[in-house]
């Protein structure tokens, strides 16, 4: 490498500048959703033109505080985290997934989006090319819950929600990433 070059970390050379969506999904009686925080949908944030796209997308999101990683699809069914909140990134294949229960969005992913979603918004996978696939993960230090949006898990899934901390970055632009911009500093990082 001559002085004129950086070095460049592998993962960094993947991450590029998204379009990001912002939508801000009302509590319907069943779903809570997130009363502060927006989904966030970052599209084509990550260029994979590799053969092992999810441990690109696994070192981005260990190198900005993202754990508990996982590959696989999204569930076809309605459900949420109230204790944490997740990133999903697409390394193969695309879907159309449902953000924020029967009242909310229709997205369609496809590889290199990845979504932010906050601690309390419903996601369902609606169909998939059979190809389909992401990595999720969660802030370091949040262990998620299942819930369904069966009535019983109200009111204690609403104080779930308002005690879980923001992260300490953004999931693929770290530091200076969009999540701290549009989910802003309403609660300390890292504290509830």
């Amino acid at each position: 490498m001559s002085a004129k070059e950086s070095p460049v970390s592998p993962p960094a050379q993947y991450v590029q500048s998204p379009v990001v969506e912002a939508h801000q999904l009302q509590d319907d009686g069943t779903i809570p959703n997130n009363p502060k925080l927006p989904l966030l949908i970052y599209q084509g944030a990550v260029k994979l033109n590799t053969q092992d796209g999810a441990s690109i997308i696994e070192q981005l999101l260990e190198a900005h505080q993202w754990g508990g990683s996982w590959r696989n699809g999204i569930y076809p069914y309605v459900h949420y985290h109230s204790t944490a909140h997740e990133v999903l990134a697409v390394f193969s294949g695309s879907a159309k997934v449902q953000f924020g229960g029967k009242h909310g969005v229709s997205v369609t992913l496809h590889t290199g989006d990845v979504v932010i979603i906050p601690a309390g918004v419903a996601h369902k996978k609606l169909g998939s090319s059979q190809s389909f696939a992401v990595v999720g993960a969660y802030p370091k230090g949040q262990e998620w819950d299942m819930c369904y949006g069966k009535t019983d898990e109200r009111p204690e899934v609403d104080r779930n929600i308002a005690s879980v901390a923001l992260p300490a970055a953004d999931p693929i632009y770290g530091a200076q990433g969009p999540l701290l911009k549009y989910w802003g500093q309403s609660a300390p990082v890292g504290e509830p």
